[in-house]
């Protein structure tokens, strides 16, 4: 006779809350943990994250932050999936250690990206670390392709001797939504049919941080969306981190840099963190010359289908992370 066992169900996705952050907390940070211990790192732990990145995180995602409870009632998966336009990434999305290998990840895979198909995204991905083996496996026989890096670079900088930065959120409301029109003109310009609008308005009405502008003779060359909220819960801010930056050309991404350290600078925060893919080679060697150090890197997935496509000019720096 076969030993009885229970029921081991996942009943969901129903969307995450502001009131499962705690519960979304305990997930991620037990499942990471799990993940770099399996790859050899026993000593780390994963730290919670900050309760107002999850905040932002789960109205960025809007009905696409869902999760997965258990027989009792306890999470035990979820998938945040994020849509800015024709462009769609999931993360992050675990799954509890002790139902992990039954399943449970293909089905919060495969539901965020039939939503993420059904709202009519262009482009569908993720990250993930590079030496996992396991992962890059794994989504790949959900039809994911392995792509370029984004190499998390970060430069320690003098809080004095920069110009004042050009914040939108100081911007008399009349100019804040012309600002903002323009902002999405330029990223429809470069990647057609994307609009970061969205976190911008969060990012500020949330108090995470703001945009610094790059004004020319002909309009706004350039925006960089910054965070300076500390990532992990209970820490106090150490630094300042790029989540966007679109630049019309070269020399507008060097002075959207600029600007953005001139922001750190503002808020006395001397690091700063950009996320740089490697198809923005220029951009990559740019931000070495100017003193940045490789403190980490990601692995770049894409759906079959969906592929991510560097636009023919400018740069379009996305972080694929919350």
């Amino acid at each position: 006779m076969r030993a009885w066992l229970p029921e081991r169900r996942l009943d969901g996705p129903v969307r995450a809350t502001e009131a499962d952050i705690e519960a979304l907390n305990r997930v991620f940070a037990d499942a990471f943990t799990d993940r770099y211990r399996r790859d050899g790192l026993v000593g780390v732990r994963v730290p919670y994250l900050n309760p107002q990145v999850w905040r932002y995180a789960l109205l960025d995602a809007g009905d696409g932050a869902m999760l997965w409870r258990d027989e009792s009632g306890k999470v035990a998966a979820f998938n945040i999936a994020h849509r800015s336009g024709r462009e769609g990434w999931m993360g992050p999305l675990a799954v509890r250690p002790d139902r992990q290998a039954a399943g449970a990840g293909k089905t919060v895979v495969q539901t965020a990206v039939d939503w993420l198909v059904e709202q009519g995204v262009g482009t569908l991905g993720l990250e993930t670390m590079p030496r996992t083996v396991d992962n890059i496996g794994f989504y790949s026989r959900l039809g994911f392709t392995p792509g370029r890096l984004t190499v998390t670079m970060t430069n320690d900088i003098t809080t004095r001797g920069h110009r004042a930065p050009l914040l939108w959120s100081q911007r008399p409301p009349a100019q804040r939504d012309a600002a903002l029109a323009a902002a999405r003109d330029l990223v429809d310009a470069l990647a057609p049919g994307t609009d970061y609008t969205r976190e911008l308005e969060l990012t500020v009405e949330l108090g995470l941080g703001d945009t610094a502008l790059v004004e020319g003779k002909g309009g706004l060359e350039a925006f960089v969306l910054w965070h300076s909220v500390p990532l992990a819960e209970g820490r106090g801010p150490d630094e300042v981190r790029i989540l966007k930056l679109v630049a019309r050309d070269e020399r507008a991404f060097t002075a959207a840099v600029a600007a953005a350290e001139a922001a750190a600078a503002r808020a006395g925060i001397r690091r700063v963190s950009f996320r740089c893919q490697t198809n923005y080679e220029d951009a990559y060697r740019r931000l070495i010359e100017r003193g940045y150090r490789v403190r980490w890197t990601d692995l770049r997935m894409t759906l079959e289908g969906y592929a991510e496509r560097a636009p023919d000019r400018g740069v379009v720096l996305s972080n694929w992370e919350i």
